[in-house]
């Protein structure tokens, strides 16, 4: 058993508040074992009755009818005997689609109306799992009318597969970022079934869930994008880009509205997200260019064969995913400096790999593979020097080095120390 414990603290934090818990992620990242498996079996140990728990899964093929928001509705209310406390749980809400009101005359009922309808009922904790963000996570609070609480559920972290696994940690990393941390990934025993499993899961999955779900006609251009996206992690880019690309190597064209649209399905289905450029100085977002990360570094890897394994970028994702793990914002930093060369004065625009925000804590993070030369060494820290605020700036290398503080103030820490310590970065 993989135990999800933040996510299940959470869950169990959010117990009988009065708000429907709207459990979000990429799907088989493990949001229904998390619900239907581990939060019940802690609902059970609790002392709650089996039958006071009501489980709805509706991409089973056993519960089509209730895709059917006012069947769903029906259903529900029917299994509620009695004053005791009733947990509902409804997987893949997704699938409930909209449809006519019989009662009113042009108009219509999703399951917006009908979670919305259960909360009138004190004794009953409602729970619902889906992936698509633009469904679920931007209307919770619309839609829900401010009764709904998000937990957004992502694959395995790091620490959590190390802890599972059990094993050397240089092995351990290796694996991880070939192959990542989609939790049905690790009960497969060879390299051959976890490529083939991840590369259907993209393929099979997750692009035939957005051509559906969308309408699209043309997979090429969603399959080619995506391969696009994989191949630059960690590099600027934007829909102008991407389609000169297509257009000069592929004599396709592929209008930068058409990208920007299908870029946002793909972060609707939770699959990459996008890290906007932040004018430290200024203090403001700035131009078209973003970088963009994939929710699973094996997922990644999958969907360009295996065949680009940068260390460098990889480990940049890592630590992308691990902040966002956190429950940090993150975006990515550009520093403009001025510097004299010949007597003239010109201006650089350098880079920070990340700026990390929660609350009042904000630090400024470099990822490096090696700090093994000093211009390399001077390439990384840049940036940081150039920032003369008060907040914490942090390296992250892939050697294994004691944590320390460099004589410009920097904490410097080894990627293992970050990844297995998070009280580095709380």
């Amino acid at each position: 058993m993989i135990e999800r414990k933040k996510y299940l603290e959470q869950l169990l934090n959010k117990k009988d508040n009065h708000l429907i818990k709207v459990i979000t992620g990429v799907r088989r990242s493990g949001k229904s074992y998390l619900l239907f498996n581990l939060y019940k079996q802690k609902l059970l140990d609790l002392g709650v009755s089996s039958d006071h728990i009501i489980c709805i899964q509706l991409d089973d093929t056993d519960f089509l009818a209730y895709r059917n928001p006012l069947k769903l509705g029906e259903y529900i209310r029917s299994q509620i005997k009695d004053n005791l406390n009733y947990y509902v749980f409804i997987d893949e809400i997704q699938f409930c689609k909209k449809v006519k009101n019989p009662y009113v005359e042009n108009d219509s009922v999703s399951f917006y109306e009908v979670l919305n309808g259960l909360l009138k009922h004190e004794n009953v904790d409602t729970y619902v799992t889906g992936s698509n963000s633009k469904l679920l996570s931007s209307d919770v609070l619309t839609e829900f009318r401010g009764r709904g609480d998000e937990i957004h559920v992502r694959p395995l972290s790091f620490k959590e597969f190390y802890d599972y696994k059990k094993g050397d940690f240089e092995d351990l990393l290796s694996e991880y970022l070939m192959y990542g941390g989609m939790p049905y990934v690790q009960l497969l025993k060879s390299d051959i079934e976890k490529t083939k499993y991840l590369t259907s899961l993209f393929d099979e999955i997750y692009l035939k869930d957005i051509l559906e779900r969308y309408s699209l006609k043309s997979e090429k251009e969603l399959d080619t994008l995506v391969n696009v996206l994989a191949s630059a992690i960690g590099s600027f880019t934007n829909p102008s880009k991407i389609s000169a690309t297509f257009k000069s190597k592929s004599n396709l064209i592929y209008s930068q509205k058409t990208i920007a649209n299908h870029i946002g399905f793909l972060k609707d289905s939770f699959i990459i997200s996008e890290t906007l450029r932040y004018d430290v100085k200024g203090r403001k977002y700035i131009g078209a260019n973003s970088k963009f990360y994939f929710v699973d570094t094996g997922l990644r890897n999958a969907k360009i064969g295996f065949r680009q394994f940068e260390i460098t970028h990889l480990m940049e994702n890592l630590i992308y995913n691990e902040l966002l793990v956190r429950g940090f914002q993150v975006d990515v930093g550009i520093v403009e400096d001025y510097s004299k060369i010949n007597g003239k004065s010109q201006r650089k625009q350098l880079e920070v790999d990340f700026i990390a925000k929660k609350g009042n804590q904000t630090y400024y993070i470099q990822s490096a593979y090696k700090l093994d030369s000093i211009e390399k060494e001077h390439q990384e820290k840049a940036s940081l020097l150039a920032i003369h605020d008060s907040f914490q700036k942090i390296i992250i290398t892939y050697d294994r080095i004691p944590r320390h503080y460099d004589d410009n103030g920097f904490l410097r820490l080894s990627l293992k120390d970050f990844l297995l310590n998070d009280s580095f970065f709380p």
